[in-house]
């Protein structure tokens, strides 16, 4: 089996269009395999989604980077995230904000991700452990939401924590359990727009306003 290198996965997300130089910056700069569990270190930069522990995934680069890059980040951003997974997406977002808040459902997951974003010397994401589809109020309101989890539809709770002026923008994939569409939404409250990104598969958004968790 080939090994693939950043390198190479660097051009595939170029080939896929992906543009932003800072987006493709983050992808180079941060270390996917630190984020894998350690039986799949060699297939860290293949342009597919990897199982991780108590039946979560790690996304596909590519689907990273398009989430990424629609939220437009400058740098000066307040981040929130919802579902921290091993904590890939959260060092990449702080990487281009000024600060992440992320939320994870499971407590073991929060701690594991705690550790590796700690090793890397992150210092300006913070992870929460709690239900990420009612957001994380006391840091709102957000210039970018970020979901990494699939639900019936945008959470009311979210789309509240939005920046107003300038208006946040919010990434979510919403459908189905078993696919979803990767919506962008922007604009103010009483103008917004959604935008479609193309079909996406996440594990479910499990919460108050997402799935219930299924036996």
């Amino acid at each position: 089996m080939e090994v693939h290198d950043r390198g190479w996965l660097l051009e595939q997300l170029r080939a896929e269009g992906i543009r932003d130089p800072r987006v493709l910056e983050a992808m180079k700069h941060i270390p996917r395999e630190h984020f894998v569990p350690a039986n799949l270190v060699d297939r860290a930069y293949e342009n597919e989604a990897l199982p991780v522990d108590q039946g979560q995934t790690i996304s596909q680069p590519f689907v990273v980077a398009r989430m990424t890059e629609a939220l437009a980040l400058q740098g000066t951003e307040r981040v929130l995230e919802i579902g921290t997974g091993t904590g890939y997406q959260t060092a990449i977002l702080a990487y281009l904000a000024a600060e992440v808040v992320s939320v994870e459902r499971l407590a073991d997951l929060a701690a594991s991700a705690r550790d590796r974003l700690a090793a890397l010397g992150v210092t300006n994401a913070r992870v929460c452990v709690g239900d990420g589809s009612l957001g994380y109020p006391a840091r709102a309101p957000y210039d970018a939401i970020l979901v990494t989890a699939g639900g019936p539809r945008v959470p009311s709770r979210l789309a509240a924590q939005l920046a107003v002026n300038p208006p946040g923008r919010l990434v979510m994939p919403v459908g189905p359990r078993e696919e979803q569409q990767l919506l962008l939404l922007s604009g103010d409250p009483h103008s917004r727009a959604m935008h479609r990104l193309g079909p996406v598969r996440f594990v479910p958004l499990i919460g108050n306003e997402g799935w219930e968790v299924t036996s």
